[in-house]
C-alpha cells in the first residue's frame, strides 16, 4: 500500500543533506565547545559557523541568536525571560491571542495563575485573523510582552506582525513573534522588522529535531530561564547541541537556496488538493478555513460536514494517509481544536477539520493519486448517513 505523508506542520522528514551534515560530526571524536582543547575548539567553531549562517538567513547579529532545545523551549524563554525582566520595572501585563500554538497560550496563563501577572486573550475573526486596532485597545502603561504568532500552524492564516510591531514598540513593551511555521517559508529581515524577540524550530524546516532558535534582540529585557554555565553568552546553560545545531543551520541554508522554487511550488500542491477534493466529493461539500489571501503555503484545513474528525483521520490512516486534527500537541486527544473555537465556526465545521500540510517528497502526481482515495472515504461516509 502507497503511503502519503500529509503532516508536515507536525514535523517534516529530515533532509539527506542534514543527515549527512550531522552523521558526519557524530561520528567524529566529539568536543564540548566549552572545553579550550583542540576538540573543544572545533565543536566551538562548528557553533560559531551554524550561528552565522542562520542569523544571516534572518537577518540579525550572531551574538542575537540563542539556541534552543525546540520551539516550546523559544517559546517559553521569550514570554517568562521577557516577562520578569519587565516585572522589575512595573510591568506585569501580557497580551496574546486565543489562536496561539499551546507553547504560547499555556506559559501566559501559567504566568498569570502563578505569578500573578495580569493576562488579556484577544478574539480572532473567522479567518483566524487579529487587528492590528485590537492589539492597541489592548495596551495598558503596565503592559510588558505581546506574544503573537506569525503563521497559524493549524490554518495557516498569517497575522500583520509589522503593524502590531510598531504598536507595541511604541507602547514600550517586547514583542514577542512565534515564527515556527513561517522559517522557511516567508522571507525577513528582523533588523528590519519591529520585533524583539522571535522563535524558531528546526524540525518544521527538514532538520532535526529537540533543536531550535530565539532571537532576542539587542536591549531586550531578559532573564534566563536556565542557570550553569555560561554557554549562549550565559541566556541558556547547558552543553550545546553541537550535531543537532549543524544540522539545523544545513537546514536553513537550504530553505534560503530554495525558496524562491520551493514556495510556489507548494502553493501549486495545496492549491491542487482543494481543487481535486472539491471535484471528487459527492456535491462539493468541503470548506476551506483559514484566511486564502494572506495563509502560508503548506497548510489546507479543510472541514467535511456531516463527519467527524476522529472517523476521518482513523480511515486515512488505515488508507495509508497521515494527516492532523490541527496542533500535534493534541492530536491524540478527543478535545476540539482551540484554533478553529476561537475562530467561531460552526459545530458541523468545528467536528469535522482535517489539516493537510505539504513539504519535501510530495509530488503533484501523488497528490492526484491520494485525492480519490480521500475523497472516496468521505463519500461513502456520507452514504452510510
Amino acid at each position: 500500500m502507497m503511503k502519503h505523508y500529509f503532516d508536515h506542520a507536525a514535523t517534516t522528514p529530515m533532509h539527506p543533506e542534514v543527515i549527512q551534515t550531522m552523521v558526519e560530526l557524530m561520528q567524529g571524536p566529539g568536543g564540548n565547545g566549552s572545553s579550550v582543547h583542540a576538540y573543544g575548539r572545533a565543536a566551538k567553531g562548528q557553533l560559531s559557523r551554524a550561528r552565522d549562517l542562520i542569523s544571516a538567513a534572518v537577518g540579525c547579529k550572531p551574538g542575537e541568536l540563542l539556541f534552543t532545545s525546540g520551539g516550546t523551549e523559544s517559546d517559553n524563554a521569550a514570554i517568562i525571560g521577557a516577562a520578569r525582566e519587565q516585572r522589575k520595572k512595573g510591568k506585569n501585563h501580557i497580551i496574546t491571542t486565543a489562536a496561539e500554538h499551546h507553547a504560547v497560550l499555556h506559559t501566559c496563563e501559567w504566568l498569570a495563575e502563578q505569578e500573578g501577572f495580569s493576562l488579556t486573550v484577544l478574539p480572532v475573526d473567522g479567518l483566524g485573523r487579529v487587528r492590528p486596532e485590537q492589539v492597541q485597545e489592548a495596551m495598558r502603561p503596565e503592559t510588558a510582552v505581546v506574544s503573537i504568532m506569525h503563521g497559524n500552524n493549524e490554518v495557516g492564516t498569517i497575522q500583520p506582525i509589522e503593524a502590531i510591531g510598531e504598536i507595541v514598540q511604541s507602547n514600550g513593551a517586547v514583542f514577542h513573534v512565534d515564527a515556527v511555521q513561517t522559517l522557511g517559508h516567508l522571507e525577513y529581515r528582523l533588523s528590519e522588522l519591529p520585533v524583539h524577540m522571535m522563535s524558531f524550530s528546526a524540525h518544521k524546516i527538514n532538520g532535526p529535531q529537540g533543536v531550535g532558535a530565539l532571537y532576542i534582540a539587542s536591549g531586550t529585557p531578559f532573564e534566563p530561564l536556565l542557570h550553569g554555565g555560561s554557554q549562549e553568552r550565559k541566556r541558556r546553560a547547558g552543553t550545546e547541541n553541537v550535531a543537532g545545531i549543524a544540522g539545523f543551520a544545513r537546514a536553513v541554508d537550504i530553505c534560503v537556496n530554495e525558496r524562491k522554487k520551493r514556495q510556489p511550488f507548494l502553493d501549486k500542491l495545496r492549491t491542487r488538493w482543494i481543487e481535486l477534493l472539491q471535484e471528487g466529493i459527492s456535491g462539493g461539500n468541503v470548506i476551506v478555513n483559514g484566511d486564502s489571501r494572506s495563509t502560508l503555503p503548506h497548510i489546507a484545513n479543510i472541514s467535511f460536514p456531516g463527519l467527524h474528525t476522529e472517523t476521518l483521520l482513523m480511515k486515512l490512516d488505515i488508507a495509508g494517509i497521515a494527516a492532523a486534527s490541527g496542533s500535534a500537541c493534541t492530536s491524540g486527544s478527543l478535545e476540539k481544536s482551540h484554533v478553529l473555537s476561537a475562530m467561531g465556526l460552526s459545530e458541523d465545521r468545528l467536528d469535522s477539520a482535517v489539516r493537510f500540510s505539504f513539504g519535501l517528497g510530495n509530488t503533484l502526481e501523488e497528490l492526484e493519486s491520494a485525492a480519490p482515495i480521500v475523497a472516496d472515504i468521505v463519500n461513502r461516509l456520507r452514504s452510510q448517513g
